[in-house]
């Protein structure tokens, strides 16, 4: 009867009364067989994207026998099978650190679904007859030690959650290289834990600070209430003391210039006289010219800005008419004292020559000025606030100008 062969490692098994004087070699081949099956190593090449079968052949060396199967150095860029025989049940070794890109390579029986590796290591598997199964160290029994950890070899991912507690974590050791930026929220930080000592200088914005019930704004001459943290909680505008009023211009007309305004200077008071109109010409031996209009006087109380520029001009007196033989010509009209935006006294007008034609009418005199918008006013200046020689007919202007600057 002709030898049969063995399922897993295809051993020759003779049986009695068969090869007759080769006993001795085929029992050799077997051993051989053997010693390849617990001991043998053989390199094989993979083929990116195929798939390698390894063979297990009757009683001769094959390279699926081997122990040890390493994958010679390649890139395996993409999804590459390595197969054993269906039916075998053995323990393997695969070296698979020369190959780039490990992950693609899946290791199997020909009908089974074997494993897929995820890196560029050294894989142990046994194959039951129908799959190849992979050895990890998440299916083997036992534990670990501390003293067999190397530095840096638990992943986090190895940690299953809520899994390190109080207990395992000694004093000072979670400094803050530590801990991630923005992991530290409100409920883990308890109440009256964060004291002045744990807040550098300058470090609270005004964002960090909780609103009081006073409005944003600007507040004049301000009203305020401080508590006992400092901080304003009501504030509201107040009117401020008039500062010391001070002559800032005097000036008789005719002239002109600008008014600035004191820098802390919020009202104003002008004394305004503008120019009077002169009287007209007189009618020689027969009349005299009609009266020039007396300048006005105006007294104004004005609101200003600190620093603010306001141009001036002080009318001058208007001219008389001259005397002639005859029908007399008119005087000229007095000119106007203005403060830019502020106020405007208008002048006097002139008064009407004389005439010498029959019926030898009396000459008009000539309207005096006005001061519109004045606080005050006075039909004539005369004698109310310089003396006679501004503000009446013929008589130039004159201006004072106050404010409440500070002294």
């Amino acid at each position: 009867m002709a030898s049969n062969f063995s399922t897993d490692l295809k051993l020759e098994l003779m049986t009695t009364g068969e090869n007759a004087g080769t006993w001795g070699d085929n029992t050799n081949n077997n051993l051989n067989l053997i010693q390849q099956a617990i001991a043998g190593f053989e390199q094989v090449t993979l083929n990116s994207g195929s798939t390698l079968a390894l063979a297990m052949t009757d009683k001769t060396i094959s390279n699926a026998r081997n122990m040890v199967i390493k994958f010679a150095s390649a890139s395996i860029a993409a999804s590459t099978i390595c197969t054993i025989p269906d039916s075998i049940e053995k323990f393997y070794i695969f070296d698979c650190t020369a190959l780039t890109n490990p992950g693609n390579l899946t290791i199997k029986t020909a009908s089974g679904t074997g494993f897929t590796i995820d890196a560029a290591k050294i894989y142990a598997a046994y194959s039951d007859g129908t799959n190849l199964k992979e050895i990890s160290l998440d299916t083997l029994g036992g534990t670990i030690g501390s003293g067999g950890l190397a530095d840096n070899s638990v992943l986090s991912a190895a940690i299953s959650a809520n899994q390190i507690t109080t207990a395992k974590i000694s004093d000072n050791q979670i400094t803050t290289a530590k801990i991630s930026d923005n992991q530290i929220v409100t409920a883990k930080i308890s109440d009256l834990q964060v004291t002045t000592a744990k807040i550098a200088d300058d470090s609270i914005t005004p964002d960090k600070l909780s609103n009081t019930a006073v409005t944003p704004g600007s507040y004049t001459t301000a009203s305020i209430t401080v508590d006992a943290q400092g901080r304003l909680t009501a504030a509201s505008s107040g009117a401020a003391a008039g500062g010391a009023m001070g002559e800032m211009i005097v000036a008789a007309g005719p002239s002109s210039g600008t008014y600035t305004a004191s820098p802390s200077a919020n009202k104003a008071q002008i004394y305004a006289i503008s120019g009077g109109g002169g009287s007209g010409g007189s009618s020689q031996g027969f009349a005299g010219g009609g009266g020039g209009g007396s300048g006005a006087f105006g007294y104004y109380e004005v609101s200003v800005t600190g620093g603010d520029a306001y141009p001036y001009s002080v009318g001058a007196a208007g001219n008389n008419g001259t005397p002639v033989p005859s029908n007399a010509p008119p005087g000229n009209a007095g000119q106007a004292t203005n403060v830019q935006n502020l106020a405007t006294v208008n002048a006097g007008n002139a008064g009407n020559g004389a005439r010498r034609s029959p019926p030898f009418p009396g000459a008009n005199p000539g309207n005096p000025g006005t001061a519109p918008g004045a606080t005050l006013t006075l039909n004539s200046p005369e004698g109310y606030l310089i003396d006679s020689a501004y503000g009446g007919a013929s008589e130039p202007g004159y201006l004072v100008i106050k404010d409440n600057h500070i002294a």
